[in-house]
């Protein structure tokens, strides 16, 4: 039987390769003075060094050194010059095996190592299956077990040992979670999930496959199809707890696998296998698509007020003619009447002159209604959508398990009216504010319709607020339950902010005071770097560009030097060096994928923007069935965050990025991508990109330019709350110190998360002399700053609210929530949620001092436009390499354009990286012609470039 392999070679070297690497030396390798005095006991020169070098060994990688194993010439001279000896001098030993077996005896005696065997194993074997069940991947558990292994100074075994026991551990696990789901199914369940495999849907399709068909929807068909599988999956009840103790990842695992196995190789499944597949994905699919439920009522709910909006537009549009004749009758009429009074004619004479009484009467009925027509809202005509909201409400509402703050009792019995069609109900407007619009119009409303349309709108804005919410939902839960404990938000150490908030309120009040101070003189002295502050108005000039006029022909010149290329020959040599095809597990056992030109051709297809079908055509290697095989099993969203963190540890570490910053700043920005007219997309219409649907890609970019993460994001919304997920959710991005926005990437919300956070949130604002700023006491501001002054910060909310501002902060931080859906919920409800207005207090004060800060720092200003230009420089880098479909993204469903998305910024990454390699060798290459290449000019150039990369033609590999 073939040996389990489940590491990849570059795997196994860091675990078990000797260290290379100063730092793993100096904290490793370091010998104490009973470490020498041991050492110095024997007699000759070559025992001594090869004794410490045992010692080392054992304490770190933790294992035996083989015999005949080349020593690294870094550790020889690191260990001579502790033990005043010659690299030379290890030469000589273990000549006699022996001397090697007698050394480890008396180091296991003097230190206590002992070897994998006993009871010492035995141990060690059942502490490893109980960790595999937590277990995110095979190079984890392998790391884990070697790291407990040095913790309790057991000498590892051989790595095949270790493969084995990690693998038998992880299959072990699977099974142990296997059985614990379908123990708790009562054997009618497991009929039922079985049946799922075998019985059809829509005539063509079994029903495991019909019922994960499923995505937002745009109009009442698309929501009744959903409907239909929520009624189905909620007819197979099963109960939520099913999963009470099983670890997230496994299930979203088993998820997955469900979502790609075909039913006939479903039923080939042994049956737990099976069986427990089919429990998590019912249940994980009734959440979602009750989520996907509210999201398309969400869209319904939009395209109803366009339209309302839309009709509103055009009936003021179409009263305007008549509007100027009205009032041209009026002018004549009032002109006639003006005449005749001078002339003290009577007046009745002169209306009779000017039409009569009847075309008077007929012209007052004329102007009050363009009065009404031109005073309506789009409320006068959101009625239009009752019998859109007629067509799936009540059977949504039926369906949803639909709960409520107190806040929200009123909007939750108006909806249970509509739900069970009660034609004698009062409808009570109790869920309407008091200076609601919708009462004017309800009044003249004489049936139940529009009264029934507020509810539905109204139930919208509950389920973006949180003041409504379903039970058992990731994206639409209940907020409190959502938020960490107090206790623990006390003990996270990434919050910057003290847990009194007296203390935090007198450090922003010295703050403010000595800002204001600051400005105050300034705006006297007319020292604000490019602006001035007049009679309470702030003008600011633009800010000029800094360039040394060298930089642009060393740039040229850096460019030309570098060697053209083929993106296929581009990939491989990334891959050679970074290893991120090894991020691509299989999705069944986690064992990297073995077809790594096959796999890279999916990677290539995703990131042109070509499809598996056209890269099947165009490569030298593979058909589509095997680059779908491939897509289908090792491509998922972890994989593709996994491989662009390691892409951008490589490029970070690159000598030539450390001229264009250190890694703890970075710059936000989201891109456009036109879509075509199908699919999730097709309704998403932002205004400002012109008239076609579309989405955005939400990047973060660091100032040494790697895109270290991206989300796919709706074209309509605000790009503000995505900020933190980039930050928070990548390691590169929790290195990040200083972030950069621009004004689409600003709220007062996103001002006090960053700041409680401990970032430095830079927003470049392009309106800024119209922002206010925002003081515990605006009496005591300088006269000079009067005009800029917008109010008083409401100190005791803050203080009221500040233990549920530290659990805010900590559930981002513990990432149980993205925190653009925490920052989504905040900003849909401040008209009556206090931790919402508590944080945009906070976010008063933060910007406040942001704003005096960057007035005074052009510094600041100049940082900022430059982390925004890589921003958007990267974009023109992305929009190069997306060839196919015209630059469309025509994937219909989100899942599809995620995977996009995540391709192109992974591909972007490959090409910065090895850019990066390339520009350094170019530099190299100058110093040696004697040209300058100082540190100042090379700041200014970057890694985006692509001209010198053949992108197009036929993708042939190299047969290895």
């Amino acid at each position: 039987m073939p040996r389990r392999k489940i590491l990849t070679g570059r795997q196994r070297a860091a675990l078990f390769d000797l260290p290379a690497d100063e730092a793993l030396l100096l904290h490793h390798y370091t010998l104490a003075d009973d470490d020498l005095e041991i050492i110095r006991s024997r007699r000759r020169r070559h025992n001594r060094f090869g004794f410490a070098l045992q010692l080392c060994a054992l304490r770190y990688p933790g294992r035996l050194l083989a015999p005949g194993e080349v020593i690294p010439l870094e550790i020889t001279r690191f260990l001579a010059a502790q033990l005043g000896l010659s690299p030379e001098d290890l030469a000589e030993y273990a000549s006699r095996e022996e001397t090697r077996h007698e050394h480890l005896a008396i180091l296991r005696e003097l230190y206590g190592y002992k070897m994998f065997a006993g009871r010492g194993s035995r141990d060690l074997k059942v502490w490893l299956e109980k960790k595999a069940e937590t277990a995110r991947s095979n190079e984890d558990l392998a790391r884990w077990f070697v790291d407990r292994c040095r913790s309790t100074q057991t000498i590892l075994p051989g790595i095949t040992v270790i493969e084995r026991l990690c693998a038998d551990a992880l299959v072990a696990a699977e099974r142990r979670i296997d059985a614990r789901i379908v123990d708790r199914l009562e054997p009618e369940m497991r009929k039922c999930l079985d049946a799922l495999l075998t019985e059809s849907a829509d005539g063509s399709v079994t029903r495991f496959v019909w019922l994960r068909q499923f995505e937002m929807g745009r109009n009442s068909a698309d929501m009744n199809r959903l409907l239909d599988r929520l009624e189905a999956l909620q007819e197979i009840a099963l109960d939520n707890s099913l999963l009470s103790d099983i670890p997230p990842h496994r299930v979203a695992g088993l998820r997955r696998q469900g979502e790609r196995y075909f039913a006939g190789d479903m039923r080939d499944i042994s049956g737990n296998r099976r069986l427990a597949i089919l429990a998590v994905c019912v249940l994980e699919w009734r959440s979602a698509v009750a989520d996907a439920v509210v999201e398309t009522h969400d869209r319904i709910v939009g395209k109803t007020w366009r339209e309302a909006k839309s009709r509103s537009d055009a009936c003021v549009a179409e009263a305007k003619s008549t509007l100027k004749d009205t009032l041209k009758a009026f002018s004549s009429l009032g002109s006639a009447l003006l005449e005749a009074h001078e002339d003290k004619a009577p007046l009745e004479e002169a209306i009779q002159n000017t039409g009569g009484w009847s075309s008077l009467k007929d012209l007052v009925a004329t102007a009050a209604q363009l009065t009404d027509t031109l005073a309506a809202d789009p409320l006068a005509h959101v009625v239009q959508g009752y019998h859109r909201f007629r067509r799936y409400g009540p059977r949504m509402l039926r369906a949803l398990e639909i709960k409520a703050a107190p806040v929200a009792e009123p909007l939750l019995t108006a909806a249970e009216i509509i739900a069970v069609g009660e034609t004698t109900a009062v409808r009570s407007r109790s869920f309407l504010r008091r200076t609601s619009k919708w009462h004017r119009h309800l009044k003249d409303d004489d049936g139940h319709r529009l009264w029934e349309v507020a509810v539905m709108c109204h139930l919208r804005e509950g389920f973006r607020s949180g003041d409504v919410w379903l039970a058992h939902s990731r994206r639409y839960g209940d907020l409190k339950e959502a938020l960490v404990p107090t206790e623990v938000a006390r003990s996270t150490p990434r919050l910057a902010m003290p847990f009194e908030p007296e203390t935090w309120l007198a450090d922003r009040k010295a703050l403010l005071a000595n800002g204001l101070q600051r400005l105050a003189r300034a705006a006297r002295a007319g020292a604000i770097p490019g602006g001035l502050i007049e009679n309470g108005i702030l003008k600011l000039d633009r800010l000029t560009a800094a360039v040394p006029e060298e930089a642009d022909a060393m740039v040229l010149d850096l460019y030309r030097r570098l060697p053209e290329v083929r993106i296929t020959d581009l990939l491989l040599e990334v891959d050679d060096e970074v290893g991120f095809t090894e991020a691509f597990t299989h999705l069944r056992t986690g064992v990297p994928c073995k077809d790594r030109i096959g796999l890279l051709n999916v990677l290539l297809a995703e990131g042109l923007n070509l499809g598996l079908s056209k890269m099947a055509g165009a490569s030298n290697t593979h058909d589509y069935f095997q680059l779908s095989r491939l897509s289908r099993w090792h491509i998922e969203s972890d994989a593709m965050a996994r491989a662009l963190a390691m892409v951008i540890e490589g490029q970070s570490t690159s000598p030539m990025a450390q001229y264009w910053g250190a890694g703890q700043a970075a710059s936000s920005d989201g891109q456009f991508f036109p879509t075509s007219r199908h699919g999730e997309a097709m309704n998403l219409v932002n205004a400002k990109y012109g008239h076609e649907p579309g989405l955005k890609a939400y990047t973060h970019v660091s100032d040494q330019f790697g895109p270290f993460a991206t989300q796919t994001i709706p074209a309509t919304v605000n790009e503000a709350p995505y900020i933190l997920d980039g930050l928070l959710m990548t390691d590169a991005g929790q290195n990040v110190r200083e972030q950069y926005a621009d004004t689409g990437g600003f709220t007062d919300h996103v001002f006090a998360v960053t700041a409680l956070l401990g970032f430095q949130f830079i927003p470049r604002i392009r309106d800024l002399p119209s922002k206010r700023l925002y003081l515990f006491d605006p009496t005591s501001c300088p006269k000079e700053l009067k005009g800029l002054i917008g109010g008083r910060i409401r100190e005791p909310i803050i203080a009221t609210n500040w233990p549920d501002i530290l659990r805010s902060a900590a559930t981002m931080v513990a990432g149980s929530m993205p925190p653009s859906q925490l920052l989504r919920k905040f900003a849909a409800y401040p008209r009556q949620h206090e931790l919402a207005v508590a944080l945009r207090e906070i976010g008063r004060v933060e910007r406040t001092l942001f704003i005096i800060d960057w007035l005074l720092d052009a510094d600041m200003q100049r940082r900022a436009q430059i982390g925004l230009n890589k921003g958007e420089a990267h974009h023109a880098l992305k929009n190069a390499l997306r060839i196919g479909r015209q630059g469309e993204i025509r994937d219909r469903t989100s899942e599809g354009q995620h995977y996009r998305m995540a391709g192109l910024n992974l591909l972007a990454a490959i090409v910065i990286y090895w850019n990066t390699k390339h520009l350094g060798n170019a530099v190299a290459e100058r110093r040696r012609e004697g040209l300058d290449c100082s540190p100042n000019l090379l700041a200014h150039t970057s890694p985006l470039g692509w001209a010198h990369i053949l992108l197009t033609g036929e993708y042939r590999w190299p047969k290895r």
